[in-house]
């Protein structure tokens, strides 16, 4: 039996863009949908529930940032994979859009062979991990679940990003052990996609904030640890 084909959603206001990058996905074997706007692609992903949505950072109506932190609010999408399509090339803008819960960024002008490899990296990423699933943790008041991808503390649901999800058990893995940062880059993030170190920081400062509990420990020049 044949698997079936992955589902991206591509929101763009460019229809230069929309078609280029539907026509080359569509030849490597995804089932790719389009939105127009920011409103647009919050519906069809609602309608759809695709694997992966790309989305443009500057669309009209809701920005691609705006469409993020909409759909990442929601139990449903916690994880969809999301890659951002920006003409702006700083760090800050970067690390804005992962901070908001995007996997990846690609850069305008779009290469189609660059963007193709981000996808297929995101999702080896994805099987690799889904294959890896390992044991729930339970530390003191917190249990980590992988199967779930669920967070709790004395019994009350903390919600969590994929990413801050999988930075937070990769700790918890192995509390009072010292994960150095080009380490954690590469267990939770992966070799295939290119993120900087202020990553990690903007990562691990959401997970403190959403937890709640005084649980990671900065160790400055080398990385991080979990310990209560």
């Amino acid at each position: 039996m044949e698997a079936k084909p992955k589902q991206i959603l591509i929101a763009d206001d460019e229809p230069d863009i929309l078609e280029i990058v539907s026509y080359n996905l569509g030849k490597e074997g995804y089932e790719v949908y389009t939105a127009k706007d920011g409103n647009e692609a919050i519906e069809r992903a609602k309608q759809l529930h695709p694997d992966l949505i790309i989305l443009d950072v500057m669309m009209p109506r809701k920005t691609g940032v705006e469409v993020c932190q909409i759909l990442r609010s929601q139990p449903m999408f916690q994880d969809t994979l999301i890659i951002f399509l920006t003409a702006m090339s700083d760090e800050a803008s970067q690390i804005k859009g992962l901070e908001t819960g995007a996997d990846d960024y690609v850069n305008k002008p779009i290469s189609p062979k660059v963007l193709i490899s981000r996808v297929n990296a995101l999702f080896r990423r994805l099987n690799k991990d889904d294959n890896n699933t390992g044991k729930s943790i339970v530390l003191g008041n917190i249990t980590i679940d992988p199967v779930k991808f669920l967070v709790t503390i004395n019994n009350q649901e903390v919600v969590l990003a994929k990413k801050e999800f999988e930075l937070l058990y990769l700790l918890a893995s192995r509390p009072g052990r010292v994960f150095l940062r080009n380490e954690i880059l590469s267990q939770v993030w992966g070799n295939d996609v290119i993120v900087g170190d202020r990553t990690i920081d903007v990562h691990i400062r959401k997970v403190r904030q959403k937890l709640g509990v005084d649980c990671i420990t900065t160790v400055k020049g080398v990385g991080y640890k979990f310990e209560l």
